[in-house]
């Protein structure tokens, strides 16, 4: 391989190091001006795209230790890569194809398993990862409060039972006093 093309490979296998998704589409029919706008949107995702020719994405994947490919890459082949969340890149790719009718997903790679375009979609109609955070800390933290509560009320309960011994006490001896 020619040193210029095995940079390229090189650079591409570093780019899948460090994104923990691939997400592998076709963008065939796409305008330029409709490609710089996928890729604004998804650089405020925290994701990129980038057009890849499928033998060095081939080579690239097989050097990282990716699952076998070969089935998906044909055609105009770009792929979205990122540090950031999954859920959004895929969010913004849904939207953008319902939009423009391109680009359509092909496969995806998540964990160095691959994804269909089918689960691809599901992750797309999750809510953000804050949201889903907070949720998953409500119910982490629900059964905390249960335990608190249950765990103060034999403390309470005979806090509540000595104050009303002692205003019963308080209040029959202020009864004794009126009659002599």
């Amino acid at each position: 391989m020619r040193p210029e093309k095995a940079t390229i490979v090189e650079d591409l296998s570093t780019k899948l190091n460090k994104s923990p998704f691939l997400l592998i589409t076709e963008y065939s029919g796409m305008n330029v001006l409709q490609f710089f706008e996928l890729r604004s949107r998804l650089a405020r995702a925290g994701a990129q795209c980038r057009v890849v020719k499928n033998t060095f994405l081939r080579r690239a994947a097989a050097e990282v230790g990716y699952p076998d490919l070969a089935d998906s890459l044909n055609g105009q082949t770009a792929i979205v890569t990122g540090e950031g969340d999954v859920c959004a890149a895929a969010k913004i790719l849904k939207g953008f194809s319902a939009e423009f009718q391109r680009p359509s997903v092909k496969i995806g790679v998540l964990d160095k398993l691959i994804i269909s375009k089918e689960q691809i979609r599901e992750l797309a109609d999750l809510p953000p990862k804050d949201i889903l955070q907070s949720q998953l800390l409500g119910v982490l933290k629900s059964p905390l409060q249960k335990l608190v509560i249950l765990l103060n009320e034999p403390g309470t309960s005979l806090a509540r039972l000595l104050n009303a011994r002692v205003e019963k006490e308080s209040a029959g001896a202020g009864q004794e006093g009126v009659e002599a």
